[in-house]
């Protein structure tokens, strides 16, 4: 579906600012002309359907993007990334869900800015793991001054986010120790200074967060085994590659690869399984 799209480019505009009174240009949609762009994709893979659709929600990746500024990447290539996320959103929405593509796309836009920032700022190039994650996008958030952590606050972190001390001490050290420093205040033309620590992304979860304190909590109840068990061989074990490894989890490609399927029909088993799993769970809890 991208290939064949024309969308406006920061490169292809020249400028940034040139690129934000472009996308500017571009109405916003009623309910009524988004269900009706939405199914016409959804139905006939109409492209120019799926343009109205992605045009009209590029100001919102835009004001995403500039959640991140603070992690000294450029913006250009956030609002890119955000973008690629926008048109994943655009070509997985469901109008008959009865839920507008903003809400829907908000969290594919933050996910893919979110591995962007992993892949390509130094501060984190060794942050793969689950906890590393976690601790990037949460401890900043977390800490109630800007000074070093003390023992109490680095245990009450790491229960929180349910990794070990260890690791909050490391990742602090990350953060404050390397070249860039997060908290030193840089001059801005001599007439006022600012901390690129108050430009991160604000405390609300992300994606990935959003997705690893579900997974959190599944875990601490007995009854995410019955849930489990109650599904077939290939949908536990998709479920149990993808978001319950203690290390590293697979891929949508992995999976696929293993099963001798698509990426796509790996991730509509995936669906498919964790709406079964939550409707076990809730009525358990029932």
């Amino acid at each position: 579906m991208t290939t064949a799209l024309t969308l406006p480019s920061i490169a292809s505009l020249d400028s940034y600012d040139q690129y934000m009174r472009t996308i500017k240009t571009f109405p916003m949609l009623s309910a009524e002309e988004e269900y009706e762009y939405a199914t016409r994709l959804k139905t006939l893979n109409d492209l120019e359907a799926a343009q109205k659709l992605i045009v009209s929600h590029l100001r919102l990746v835009a004001k995403i993007a500039r959640g991140y500024m603070g992690y000294g990447l450029p913006q250009n290539d956030l609002i890119q990334e955000g973008n690629i996320g926008l048109m994943k959103a655009v070509k997985r929405f469901d109008p008959d869900h009865g839920v507008r593509l903003v809400s829907f796309a908000i969290h594919w836009i933050k996910a893919e800015i979110h591995e962007y920032v992993i892949r390509n700022w130094r501060l984190v190039k060794t942050a793969t793991t689950k906890s590393q994650r976690k601790l990037f996008f949460n401890l900043r958030s977390l800490k109630t001054s800007s000074t070093t952590l003390n023992p109490e606050e680095i245990n009450g972190i790491a229960a929180k986010l349910n990794v070990k001390p260890e690791e909050v001490m490391e990742m602090e050290y990350r953060l404050n120790g390397q070249e860039i420093s997060l908290d030193t205040p840089l001059d801005s033309d001599g007439e006022e200074t600012y901390n690129p620590i108050a430009y991160l992304e604000a405390e609300s979860l992300g994606p990935s967060d959003y997705l690893e304190q579900e997974q959190d909590e599944y875990l601490q109840s007995s009854a995410l085994n019955n849930a489990l068990a109650s599904l077939d061989d290939r949908s536990r074990r998709i479920i149990t590659a993808r978001w319950l490894n203690e290390k590293d989890n697979l891929t949508l490609h992995d999976l696929a690869s293993e099963f001798g399927v698509s990426a796509e029909r790996i991730r509509q088993i995936e669906q498919k399984a964790m709406q079964n799993v939550k409707k076990a769970m809730l009525a358990s809890a029932s």
